[in-house]
């Protein structure tokens, strides 16, 4: 598939979050914002989740348009029903976003855009963005194996009501988040205010943004001691940070500088998603194929793949290979093995 038709694609955004953590608050931000873009937002039940109707002009029985142009539809019927209705109207779409209802796991709703065909060829999943309450996370980790996955299939976290915790509070927080998901990128926010750039558009899975994270602690043995920042500065920004090691959550990331054979890597990750596709629940990788000029981009949800070539490798960029595994109790060892046998 050509760079020019996967651009022209319709971005979405996944919209996660537990009960009260300030979904809403955003939905409501978006619909609002004078940002001259048209979103399609797309909610589970429109009376329960607070949309200001202020902001509503007017409603047939499932779409409700937004007076800056927005327009909210209700999952009342099936997703792909509704998405299918939104691409054949007449305005054309900026994005869509898709709201989850708090108790949900993700995963379904993002399966369906590599599921459908008729969806799959207009749309792609842009990103997962996990709202998260600062104050009662740790609670719901808990007792709430669904906020936990949550927090595992993010791209992009918001740590809302910061306002409510304290310091040490938050920084404990984080470490949690970080010992299930090193890999989002995190945002702390309060009322759920943030540039909407941070959360619409992010292309999370093209992954470059994913590898300029790859997260320093996560290698760094860290006994206190200091980093050097190339500025002469020796900063001891990890020291007291506690680390978690969440007991059922792993993950890690693999990479090789070696060109990858094509016809050993598709069998072997088709495979392995077969067999283990039930304990990950996000897999994303840029890959570098040998004698192909074109980077590759794969993601993965439980045991659903999906690829594409993306754009050429630039001439000074470093031709890697990386893959990031999210998920319950992997086979982190079998993995590593499997895939350093896939190089050409």
């Amino acid at each position: 598939m050509s760079e020019a038709a996967s651009s022209e694609k319709i971005p979405v955004t996944v919209l996660t979050g537990y009960l009260g953590a300030g979904k809403t608050t955003l939905l409501n931000r978006i619909l609002s914002e004078p940002h001259g873009k048209k979103y399609a937002v797309i909610v589970n039940e429109f009376g329960e989740i607070g949309i200001d109707n202020e902001l509503v002009v007017g409603a047939d029985e499932e779409v409700f348009e937004m007076n800056n142009g927005c327009i909210c539809c209700t999952v009342r019927g099936d997703l792909i029903r509704i998405i299918e209705g939104l691409l054949r109207r007449k305005g054309k779409f900026d994005a869509i976003i898709i709201e989850t209802t708090g108790l949900a796991d993700p995963a379904p709703v993002a399966q369906t855009f590599f599921v459908d065909e008729n969806v799959g060829k207009k749309t792609k999943l842009d990103a997962v963005v996990t709202v998260a309450d600062a104050k009662w996370l740790k609670d719901r980790l808990k007792d709430a194996p669904e906020a936990k996955n949550q927090i595992a299939f993010a791209d992009v976290i918001l740590l809302n009501k910061t306002d409510l915790v304290t310091d040490a509070e938050l920084r404990e927080v984080e470490a949690r988040i970080r010992g299930i998901n090193p890999y989002a990128k995190l945002h702390r926010t309060e009322r759920s205010k943030i540039a909407l750039e941070e959360v619409l558009g992010r292309n999370a899975f093209d992954l470059d943004r994913i590898l300029d994270i790859e997260p320093e602690f996560l290698h760094a043995d860290d006994h206190g001691h200091s980093h050097d920042h190339g500025d002469g500065h020796h900063h001891h920004d990890h020291k007291g940070l506690k680390h978690y090691h969440d007991e059922d959550m792993q993950s890690f990331s693999l990479k090789t500088d070696q060109p990858l054979n094509p016809d050993k890597f598709f069998p072997w990750v088709q495979d392995l998603v077969a067999k283990d596709g039930p304990s990950i629940l996000r897999c994303k990788g840029i890959l570098s194929f040998k004698d192909d000029p074109d980077r590759f981009v794969f993601q993965g949800v439980h045991m659903i793949l999906d690829g594409d070539h993306q754009r050429p490798w630039k001439d000074d960029e470093k031709r890697d290979s990386r893959l990031v595994f999210i998920g319950r109790n992997l086979p982190e060892a079998k993995i590593r093995q499997g895939f350093e046998s896939c190089v050409a």
